[in-house]
């Protein structure tokens, strides 16, 4: 990938850093690991052959490319804006999690790795990567708080149907950050025939590179189908952010239009005073999971737990690429409370037959407050990261319906 010198898209430098942000804070043991991960994805980067079956993949295997629809009962319900949705909601397995992992498998494929691992918060990733070891025919584990086994049964069936070992994480809150504390350890002790496919843009460079790398295409599709429906670019692009990987595949293909105002949107919980998942708003800079960037933390650098209604999003920091933007300040980070996201994910399914993904819900919440103060002449393209009939037992007790 070349971009011109002044680029925002030329991140991160050579030691894997984005401004103070991003690096390899790794135990020893997984430092040759690390740089020869590194070694391969560049030498997949110059390989023509690499490529081709990663775009064949995508197209036949994932579906892609994903619709761009006009949500016109929503624009119309708002009254503002026109607001388009990027569909990544109908890809092959229900979110833009298969995307990733389709570059990560055709990686471990390269460097000869016989097993998988993954750690996953709201299922998606979970059954992303246990879909992509069966298609290749790899034994693969999943880590899994215990809290989001309890919360998010449905993809941990599909987990096991796929022919993954799930193991439910018992320590700390038993959330995704427990999970992912659990799969890196479980690296450390099988990093000789052991890839481990991480879901989001965190994590020792050069994960969070190549993870944006991999969902770039969001953005690149959107770029192609938003000029062919309005022969321009949009005003606006909104996604949700939990460690961010569907916000970064859709923003960094229009990071360098000054026109587009971007904003991603944390999970502000029960409120920025109570419970929260906002690592910028609520967070400092710190180190967790082998890179520097706004964590939850206390006085004392410990890092605190998060919270969202939804698994996705539950998880106390957040991709280094997103702390340098929003430090820049070419990214505008909101928050937006469970309450607002749950009251988004019923209006999207009434007004457009869609039900989204509670993380995708908080975009749409954002979208409904930012909307009606734009003019009818402006464009808004949100990002439908992933399908929501994983949510329907949180949602339904949420709102004390039994089913």
């Amino acid at each position: 990938m070349t971009h011109a010198p002044n680029s925002l898209r030329t991140g991160p430098d050579e030691r894997g850093h984005f401004g103070q942000f991003g690096g390899r804070y790794v135990a020893e043991t997984l430092m040759p690991l690390i740089l020869d991960l590194e070694r391969h994805y560049r030498a997949a980067q110059a390989d023509p052959a690499f490529k081709a079956e990663f775009d064949y993949l995508l197209k036949h295997y994932v579906g892609r490319p994903s619709p761009l629809w006009l949500a016109e009962r929503l624009t119309a319900n708002l009254g503002g804006a026109k607001i388009y949705l990027k569909r990544e909601d109908l890809n092959h397995t229900g979110a833009h999690k298969i995307n990733n992992c389709i570059g990560q498998i055709l990686l471990a494929k390269r460097m000869g790795k016989q097993k998988i691992i993954a750690e996953t918060g709201a299922g998606q990733h979970g059954v992303a990567t246990a879909t992509v070891a069966a298609l290749f025919g790899l034994p693969c584990t999943i880590f899994m708080g215990a809290v989001d086994v309890a919360r998010q049964q449905p993809n941990v069936f599909r987990m096991k149907l796929l022919g993954a070992e799930v193991v439910a994480v018992e320590s700390g809150a038993k959330t995704l950050k427990d999970a992912m504390n659990e799969a890196l350890r479980h690296w450390v002790a099988n990093v000789h025939d052991t890839f481990y496919i991480i879901g989001t843009v965190a994590g020792p460079h050069p994960y969070p590179e190549l993870v944006r790398d991999f969902q770039s295409v969001i953005g690149d599709e959107a770029r192609a189908q938003i000029l062919e429906a309005e022969g321009r670019l949009p005003d606006m692009l909104i996604a949700p952010v939990g460690g961010g990987s569907n916000a970064i595949g859709l923003f960094h293909p229009f990071l360098d239009d000054e026109g587009v105002e971007i904003v991603g949107v944390e999970a502000a919980g029960e409120g920025l005073d109570g419970k929260h998942a906002a690592s910028l708003a609520g967070g400092r800079p710190g180190i967790l999971h082998g890179n520097k960037t706004y964590l939850l933390q206390d006085e004392d650098g410990q890092i605190t737990e998060a919270h969202s209604i939804s698994a996705g999003l539950d998880y106390p920091g957040i991709g280094p690429e997103h702390s340098w933007l929003h430090d820049i300040g070419r990214v505008r980070y909101e928050p937006v409370t469970d309450d607002e996201a749950l009251a988004s994910f019923q209006k999207l399914t009434k007004l457009e037959g869609i039900i989204p993904a509670l993380e995708s819900a908080h975009a749409i919440a954002a979208a409904e407050r930012i909307a009606p103060t734009l003019g009818k002449d402006k464009v808004i393209i949100v990002n439908c990261s992933g399908r929501g009939d994983k949510d329907i037992f949180t949602v339904a007790d949420a709102l004390g319906v039994e089913l």
